[in-house]
């Protein structure tokens, strides 16, 4: 990495994700597209070769002129091409990991679909994580050269019109659809048959750029997902800039391994240049640092990143898992770019008429989703056994707002308000099922790793409890005597105002202790009453107030 000469103002990096099934081309896209190949671009790894799949973020790049379109919305930004970062994603299943960690840093999403296969499982699960992290996306139909060609046209709109279908629910339901060859004869054929469809594609790509929001201030965090030595010059990171810039002499720090270094130079594409914003692929050359340490991981501004024991999450189902969400299971959380086993703990807004007793062990509804509702210490929350669906309310409304706290097996560093996704990964993976459980926002980290004791008495969450006793007498029209309720040794004055319901339907409170035997009194709120027997002259029951018949109550 040489002297600088700073291109960075001169070109717009757009990140754009391809994404899709195992075997749908994805990398062949990616070479057809490209001109110029980063550090792990092409499947260089040496298993990925010998699989025949991506094993891991694979990163390349092509330039083209600025879009007349973008070109009237940069204003005084000095843009005169555009660059087209490619990140090729793994696709098989159980790198679903990697899939996440790299769906974070795109700008547009490229859905690879087989158009003889259609849509399978790791197509779906793609789509998820592009609804939570990616506001555009183009699907691209490829190994169009395996249809026979009298039936290319009608197959093609035939699978145009099924994904649409497939994506009418979706935040991507008008996106353009595309039908490409990237490597026509397949993987093993020779290269001198041209793609098909793949200048096309380019255009239709330039049509789908947006200005990305890149804002150079603020603490730097970048993505490393690669780490490399050069004899004579140090040691090569390479990844994206998520926030924040970076330039030559800044002091970064490496959180997971709790140490700092200082940039001496900066390249892009094999570019130098003095430095790099959000949104940028940039390589840092540090000195003195073992890339051994670190194949994957974050560089940040020193002290910026927390180091996390446990955290408090909003939390939404995510409509496609099946499965159930129930307090103390264990899921896979991937949080930052860290994915690590957590256990999960699910709590609400208590719900109306909070001190009467549920009928069952059921959660009770919660009070109406609001956005906007924030999460404090001050506020007292339900305990929940399990995640509470609007269907589980009666209603076809949303879920109602709710939140988690997550117990990490392995302390794990992230920024604030982080995008948090948790999964069943352990499911397997040739099942036809969703594994994204839930996606929600970091609210607030435990740092210290006794949270349990110093941090945790903070969140007041209580559960309700539902006990019955007896009505032994009543001493007048306000007042019961109760019993079988409480121990001779139970403190009563703890439960003193608390509600408790005649099984005649009044209501009252607990007054306080009757005796030493464990009996207490109840102050009904209005006259007892109890049901009579038939009239024999009129054939109704009639109410009376109460003269002392027992009855029980809870």
């Amino acid at each position: 990495m040489s002297e600088s000469s700073d291109t960075r103002t001169k070109t717009l990096n757009f990140n754009v994700g391809v994404l899709g099934h195992v075997d749908s081309g994805k990398t062949s896209l990616a070479r057809a597209l490209s001109s110029t190949a980063s550090t792990a671009a092409f499947d260089k790894n040496p298993q990925s070769r010998e699989r025949g799949i991506t094993l891991d973020l694979g990163f390349s790049s092509f330039t083209v002129d600025l879009p007349d379109h973008l070109r009237d919305s940069v204003g005084k930004q000095p843009y005169d091409s555009l660059q087209f970062t490619l990140v090729d994603c793994p696709g098989h299943a159980s790198l679903i990991r990697t899939i996440i960690g790299g769906a974070q840093i795109i700008d547009l999403m490229m859905l690879v679909v087989d158009v003889v296969k259609g849509v399978q499982t790791q197509t779906a699960e793609c789509l998820l994580i592009g609804e939570l992290t990616c506001p555009r996306m183009v699907v691209v139909l490829n190994k169009i050269d395996l249809l026979p060609p009298n039936k290319r046209q009608s197959a093609i709109e035939k699978m145009t019109k099924r994904l649409h279908k497939t994506l009418e629910n979706t935040r991507f339901k008008d996106c353009p659809v595309i039908a490409v060859a990237a490597k026509p004869g397949g993987p093993e054929a020779p290269d001198t048959e041209e793609p098909q469809g793949v200048p096309q594609l380019i255009e239709l790509l330039k049509k789908q750029t947006y200005l990305p929001k890149r804002d150079p201030g603020g603490d730097l965090l970048m993505a490393v997902d690669h780490c490399f030595s050069i004899r004579g010059q140090g040691t090569v990171m390479t990844g994206t800039i998520l926030q924040g810039s970076l330039a030559i002499n800044d002091t970064v720090e490496i959180p997971a391994l709790k140490v700092t270094k200082k940039i001496k130079s900066v390249q892009m594409f094999r570019k130098p240049v003095s430095g790099a914003m959000q949104g940028d692929r940039v390589g840092v050359c540090v000195t003195q640092f073992d890339p051994k340490l670190l194949e994957r991981g974050v560089v940040c501004t020193p002290e910026s990143l927390r180091t996390l024991f446990a955290a408090v999450i909003s939390v939404r189902k995510i409509g496609y898992f099946k499965g159930s969400l129930s307090t103390r299971a264990k899921f896979h959380i991937t949080v930052g770019h860290e994915t690590v086993m957590a256990k999960v703990t699910f709590f609400g807004l208590p719900p109306a008429g909070a001190s009467e007793p549920p009928p069952d062990s059921k959660p009770p509804p919660s009070e109406p989703c609001s956005l906007e509702t924030p999460f404090t210490f001050d506020r007292e929350y339900f305990y929940q056994d399990e995640y509470v669906t609007g269907q589980e309310e009666g209603s076809s409304g949303p879920d109602p707002e709710q939140w988690a706290l997550l117990e990490f097996e392995r302390p794990v560093t992230c920024p604030s308000l982080c995008l948090v996704i948790g999964s069943k990964l352990d499911t397997d993976i040739h099942a036809n099922a969703c594994r994204l459980a839930f996606q929600g926002r970091l609210l607030q980290g435990f740092e210290d790793k006794n949270y349990a004791e110093t941090d945790l008495p903070r969140l007041r969450i209580y559960k309700t409890k539902h006990k019955e006793g007896q009505v032994e007498r009543v001493t007048d029209d306000y007042t019961v005597i109760g019993r079988s309720l409480f121990k001779k040794e139970t403190n009563l004055q703890l439960f003193v105002g608390l509600k408790v319901t005649l099984s005649t339907g009044e209501t009252g409170v607990i007054e306080g202790g009757f005796g030493q035997s464990g009996k207490f009194k109840i102050r009904i709120q209005d006259l007892i009453f109890v049901w009579t027997p038939l009239s024999p002259h009129t054939g109704r029951r009639s109410r009376s107030p109460a003269e002392g018949l027992p009855g029980c109550f809870r």
